[in-house]
């Protein structure tokens, strides 16, 4: 009987061409062109994604401060930007880095940087509660964000576009309707544009999108508490995708600029 009603739903869904949002509508991975995945250019992670994030699908990287989620999305950037190709960040709360992001090889040339409002009451754990609400100036950010992101998909011609949600209060993320990302989801089908949602923790991502997890945990060097100094971070991954299509986890080193020549991540070990 469950079989029965599982069809019908599944033909009611074809008939209206919204399969794509089941699961089982999902190619074979063994058919997935080359062309098709944005690398993350971390070779024990993009092994794990089995050669990168999907284009045309929303996918997520979703972990705590100092998980290594932009040292992780800067380097996307960085290897699309290489390739030749335009990328695009919506920076919610105004809390990107150039200097990073320069540092870390992304051609400035080639990224389009829509800068968001600073809000006095984004950080922290003694956030204001008037910043959030539907007259607070973080919800107003975070409005104009997703209007931005939206406008930009349209657009199109982009390899990658990421919006960054990480440090807006999960009080006001969850007053996000779920709809938005299906309209999302709706406008880069079929494109050559992976959309990235950047956040605290997981979120939303299409059928065929992957969700990357991320922990991580800081490294010191120095003997004595005055000599010590940060000198890397080690980020275990997670990657969840439908249906199990790709499981698996690997660990990276991020290495600070004193620890090497290269601050961008390196492979340690992967499993």
């Amino acid at each position: 009987m469950a079989n029965h009603a599982l069809a019908a739903v599944e033909s009611a869904l074809r008939d209206r061409k919204l399969d794509r949002t089941l699961t089982t509508a999902l190619a074979p991975l063994d058919r997935v062109d080359p062309s098709a995945l944005v690398p993350m250019d971390v070779a024990p992670l993009d092994a794990c994604l089995r050669g990168g994030l999907p284009r045309g699908h929303l996918s997520e990287l979703a972990g705590p401060r100092l998980s290594g989620r932009m040292t992780l999305l800067l380097r996307m950037m960085s290897a699309a930007t290489a390739r030749g190709e335009i990328v695009a960040l919506v920076d919610t709360l105004d809390c990107f880095d150039v200097a990073s992001a320069a540092a870390a090889g992304v051609d400035l040339s080639r990224l389009l940087w829509i800068r968001g409002q600073d809000t006095a009451g984004r950080a922290g754990p003694f956030r204001p509660a008037a910043s959030v609400g539907p007259a607070g100036p973080i919800d107003r950010a975070l409005d104009r964000a997703l209007k931005a992101l939206n406008l930009v998909l349209q657009a199109g011609g982009f390899g990658v576009v990421a919006i960054d949600l990480a440090d807006v209060p999960l009080t006001a993320i969850r007053q996000i309707p779920f709809n938005t990302w299906m309209r999302v989801q709706r406008v880069i089908e079929g494109s050559d544009t992976a959309c990235v949602l950047l956040a605290s923790e997981p979120l939303a991502r299409s059928a065929g999108g992957l969700t990357v997890t991320l922990a991580g945990r800081a490294t010191w060097d120095g003997a004595s508490d005055r000599s010590r100094r940060l000198s890397g971070i080690d980020v275990r991954t997670r990657v969840v995708s439908p249906r199990k299509r790709i499981d698996g986890e690997a660990a990276v080193g991020a290495l600070t600029a004193d620890a090497t020549d290269r601050d961008l991540p390196i492979a340690r070990q992967s499993r």
